[in-house]
């Protein structure tokens, strides 16, 4: 195993050198730095984790907490999306991600405040769990730095996509292209799911348009069946809408399919929208209309607010990051008179 003795030998230079060349020190001349690390490359050298967690009190690692109760993993593609970003922003930074797993099937029942404590990370992204669940309620209020996603909760960085304008930008455009009778699926109870709802309601609140509460319903995010009954019902009633928003583009095909094996077409006899615009939604045809919700910039900022929390504690504000999600016209709203 290649050591910084033998790096130091290679180049002419002393030990504390290396280290300070390696480390990013500012008594290195830029030159000298990029001379070290390239013969260090070269010959193969490979910091030690376990050393380095030693010297500085930090493992470089941070924690994903995770858990999709529709059981779709990181198949979820919202998620998926949003931790990619997480990824690849904390790995420019030097940092590795470890998925933090429940307690109470694995690991000899640890909380997932234990299971963090037992990998040593150095803080905690939190995204797509029960956030009013006990474990990890426990996990928020630890002294791991922790940072939410979609979620706020005192004294935890938040970062939070724009929901409210985003479903009032989506309401407020099938209002323009003539629509008043307009259903919404919405999800499970969440925060984002209130302020969704706030923001259609607003919206048609502002435009004078009384809506009707048999268009209004509740079903599971991401789930394709309970989207199809819904639309069943809101297809058979005897004045049916004449647009339908999903709460996300997955469970937006669900309707689709429902619609067109009932004969009818998108949008010529009835209007759809999904939310979140996944690249699929843009792919097919007609191409749906959606909210585009900013994933890179959601895990990005997540990512570089918990490593600044983790790495500049005393001055890393505690606060709430409102990334805007952008409407994707498409075509799957019809222009009425």
């Amino acid at each position: 195993m290649i050591s910084i003795k033998d790096i130091a030998a290679a180049c002419g230079v002393s030990i504390s050198t290396v280290s300070k060349a390696l480390n990013d020190h500012r008594d290195v001349s830029q030159a000298k730095k990029e001379y070290i690390r390239r013969k260090a490359k070269e010959m193969g050298y490979s910091p030690n984790s376990s050393a380095r967690a030693l010297k500085t009190n930090k493992s470089h690692n941070i924690g994903v907490l995770f858990v999709d109760e529709a059981q779709s993993g990181l198949t979820h593609d919202y998620f998926a999306s949003v931790l990619d970003s997480v990824k690849s922003t904390a790995e420019s930074k030097g940092y590795d991600l470890t998925f933090i797993i429940s307690g109470k099937e694995h690991q000899g029942q640890m909380t997932y405040l234990e299971h963090s404590r037992y990998r040593g990370v150095d803080g905690v992204v939190i995204a797509c769990v029960n956030f009013v669940e006990p474990e990890v309620v426990e996990l928020m209020q630890s002294n791991i730095p922790t940072v939410t996603i979609d979620y706020t909760f005192n004294k935890t960085i938040s970062i939070l996509s724009n929901n409210m304008e985003g479903m009032s930008s989506l309401t407020q455009y099938a209002l323009d292209m003539g629509h008043t009778k307009i259903a919404y699926l919405y999800g499970e109870d969440s925060v984002v799911t209130s302020n969704r709802l706030s923001g259609f309601y607003i919206t048609l609140e502002k435009n004078g348009i009384k809506p009707v509460d048999e268009y209004i319903m509740e079903v599971k995010y991401r789930n394709i069946e309970t989207a199809e009954q819904a639309t069943r019902r809101l297809l058979s009633m005897p004045d049916p809408p004449t647009c339908i928003f999903y709460p996300d583009d997955y469970a937006a095909f669900g309707g689709i399919n429902v619609i067109r094996e009932m004969g009818l077409r998108i949008p010529e006899d009835i209007s759809v929208a999904g939310y979140d615009g996944i690249p699929i939604s843009r792919m097919i045809e007609p191409r749906l209309t959606t909210v585009v919700q900013d994933t890179k910039q959601i895990g990005k900022c997540a990512a570089e607010k918990l490593i600044s929390l983790i790495e500049k504690p005393r001055t890393t504000v505690i606060d709430q990051i409102i990334i805007d999600a952008k409407l994707y016209p498409g075509e799957t709203i019809k222009k009425i008179n």
